[in-house]
């Protein structure tokens, strides 16, 4: 059996666990005392059915996270590919990296690919075909350094963080549900103001979601042409 990845636990599973509390709470609340009565009855299944049930649970987070973390930030401040830092970086009229570096990687690009990028006055009079041409770049980049350990890090980073967001989303919406519930069936205060503590916390984060994807989305970019810049060209 293979072990999950580098990427795969810390990019996914935990802002998924650190995200998850809301909708463990109303699991535990208000679904396990109902499952409970049922089960009782049958040696080790509470014990089973709890273990597996909760392990479901983040495994479907886990995958509803990453798709509201791409559908709703990433498209949001991004667009599609063609907008990410890793494109605009490249544009000419984009002022990020000085124009020697930005030849120095376009030329790299032509050695290393064959591809060459758009000049700046046709980058002027057909910006869709730049961006295509360097998003196809970038694909081939990625590949070409697949497996350097600061590209790596750096992608977790902001694969946590885009992952967290689309988590933040779940867990305060699970926090107003778990609060109306706890209203509803009159349970203690401290339950209904932990589930409303819940909310809040969780919407902070929402709050500052563009600075957080744009910061680490472009931090990610920058180490890309920088790694890919000092990577050798096997002859």
């Amino acid at each position: 059996m293979k072990m999950p990845d580098k990427y795969f636990l810390r990019a996914r599973l935990w802002p998924t666990v650190l995200t998850s509390i809301p909708v463990m709470a109303i699991y535990w609340y208000f679904i396990k005392p109902t499952l409970g009565i049922q089960l009782n009855e049958i040696p080790y299944l509470p014990l089973l059915s709890n273990v597996s049930f909760s392990a479901a649970i983040v495994f479907l987070l886990i995958q509803i996270n990453r798709l509201l973390a791409k559908e709703i930030f990433q498209r949001c401040y991004f667009k599609d590919e063609q907008e990410m830092p890793t494109t605009n970086y490249l544009l000419w009229k984009d002022s990020f990296f000085a124009p020697q570096a930005k030849k120095l990687i376009r030329d790299k690009i032509k050695e290393s690919f064959s591809i060459e990028l758009c000049d700046e006055a046709l980058e002027k009079s057909d910006e869709s075909s730049a961006r295509k041409q360097i998003c196809l770049a970038v694909s081939q980049i990625r590949e070409l350094i697949r497996g350097n350990e600061m590209l790596l890090r750096h992608n977790i980073e902001y694969g946590f963080f885009r992952n967290f967001l689309g988590g933040c989303v779940v867990a305060v919406f699970s926090s107003i549900v778990g609060a109306y519930l706890s209203y509803l069936y009159g349970l203690q205060t401290g339950v209904f103001f932990f589930f409303i503590v819940m909310a809040v916390a969780y919407f902070i984060p929402i709050v500052f979601s563009s600075l957080l994807v744009k910061k680490y989305g472009g931090y990610y970019a920058k180490i890309l042409y920088e790694q890919f810049l000092s990577h050798k060209i096997q002859p």
